[in-house]
């Protein structure tokens, strides 16, 4: 017996446009508390290049606890 697909609900049924509309609110007021997060320079790099390494298909997959960028090991053939 398959389990009834469950109707959506919540954000999941807000249009795109409610959804960006909701959470521009939430950040708007986080700024204004003081509790957003600011991504330094440094923090956006990192992020940035973990991203583009995960992002090919699996090639380079960083693990948790590296920053650095992965290598690759190719064969010489002999």
């Amino acid at each position: 017996m398959a389990p009834e697909r469950k109707e959506r609900r919540g954000f999941a049924s807000m249009s795109p446009e409610r959804q960006r509309e909701i959470a521009s609110k939430g950040g708007r007021a986080a700024h204004e508390k003081g509790t957003a997060h600011e991504w330094t320079a440094e923090e956006a790099r990192r992020a940035g290049r973990k991203g583009g390494q995960v992002s090919r298909g699996g090639r380079g997959r960083l693990t948790e606890s590296s920053d650095e960028p992965a290598t690759e090991l190719v064969s010489s053939g002999t």
